[in-house]
């Protein structure tokens, strides 16, 4: 692609700057929280695996592979949305980097109805819940996206080939061009859109929708169900409502406005230029389910105060310089640290 028309559509793309920033703070905030949460449900799953401790542990596993090539997008971003890392890279960053998004919206859906199910029909649930049924749900939730993303992955590699056209200087002995696009998944033949808007189109359908709707119906009806039980606690109950619509907000937030973008670029036949920044909220998700996580595990909540008074016992030994202030601390490793401390 010539440089002048690159830079031209440079022009009509977001800005590169605010892409970048909330790149970074989801980074910084969510690699060390979903870290703490892998290793908790990584626990808990080898000591006694419960239904919703794998789906939360899936989740956070798709949160982490987001996370991981979050790094390829923020170089994008620094450069101002052109791709100057080798293109190879280009198909499958936006592969799993799409796929880990919708993988997380299949996930919040399967967490709604375990707990839908839980309170609904306690008694015949708890005869048939196994962990091995929550494992091929996730299997399959991997599998689905997998499939429905590829296209994706197939884009990218046909722009690849094809940006050259037929010139001799662009393709090699193999028939393969050489010359690679400037842009990752940003700009778009006719013939592109002709697959890609449907395709999306069938995305906001089935991997949103869908699972929009049927989060809600689990979710009001255990709200409803939760209103009704004389006999759990007032704190309990309303801890659990919270959780649920808390749920239900992060998933029309952080996953509405860019599925909202499939739709009105299905009936206005093209690719809208707010998409990046509409996909910034299915970003921010990285960040918002160790919060659904800390509400919805006792063991993250534990794991996360006995990190938070270990971390607080430190601190207090540095400030006051040595041991002479750990008799102060109620920590249970305080004697450790006494011992480790300088004289």
């Amino acid at each position: 692609m010539p440089l002048d028309s690159v830079s031209a559509g440079m022009a009509d793309m977001p800005n590169s700057h605010l892409l970048l920033s909330v790149y970074i703070l989801t980074f910084l905030m969510g690699v060390p929280a979903n870290i703490l949460a892998f290793c908790t449900f990584c626990r808990k799953v080898r000591r006694k695996a419960a239904p919703i401790d794998i789906l939360l542990l899936n989740l956070t596993i798709s949160d982490l592979i987001f996370l991981a090539f979050l790094p390829f997008k923020m170089k994008e971003a620094a450069d101002d949305m052109i791709w100057k890392l080798p293109y190879v890279l280009c198909p499958f960053t936006g592969f799993l980097f799409y796929c880990t998004i919708y993988n997380s919206t299949l996930l919040l859906t399967a967490v709604s109805v375990e707990r839908y199910l839980g309170v609904a029909f306690p008694l015949r649930y708890s005869l048939c819940r196994r962990p091995r049924y929550a494992v091929l749900a996730s299997i399959l939730f991997w599998v689905v996206t997998s499939l429905n993303l590829s296209i994706v992955y197939i884009v990218p590699f046909s722009q690849w080939f094809n940006s050259a056209g037929d010139t001799e200087e662009g393709i090699n002995s193999t028939g393969t061009s050489l010359l690679a696009p400037a842009t990752c998944y940003l700009d778009f033949t006719e013939d592109d859109l002709k697959i890609l808007l449907p395709v999306r189109l069938e995305l906001f359908l089935v991997l949103f929708c869908i699972p929009f709707l049927i989060c809600c119906f689990c979710y009001v009806n255990f709200i409803l169900i939760l209103s009704r039980l004389p006999n759990i606690s007032r704190r309990r109950r309303l801890r659990a409502i919270g959780l649920a619509l808390g749920t239900l907000l992060v998933f029309a937030v952080c996953f509405g406005p860019y599925n909202a973008s499939h739709v009105v670029g299905f009936v206005r036949k093209e690719s809208e230029k707010w998409r990046n920044v509409a996909l910034l909220s299915s970003t921010f998700n990285a960040c918002l389910d160790p919060f659904i996580f800390y509400f919805s595990s006792a063991a993250v909540r534990s794991m996360l105060n006995t990190c938070c008074k270990s971390v607080v016992a430190k601190l207090h030994i540095l400030r006051c310089g040595g041991a002479r202030c750990c008799s102060h601390l109620g920590h249970p490793d305080a004697d450790k640290y006494r011992e480790g401390a300088p004289l």
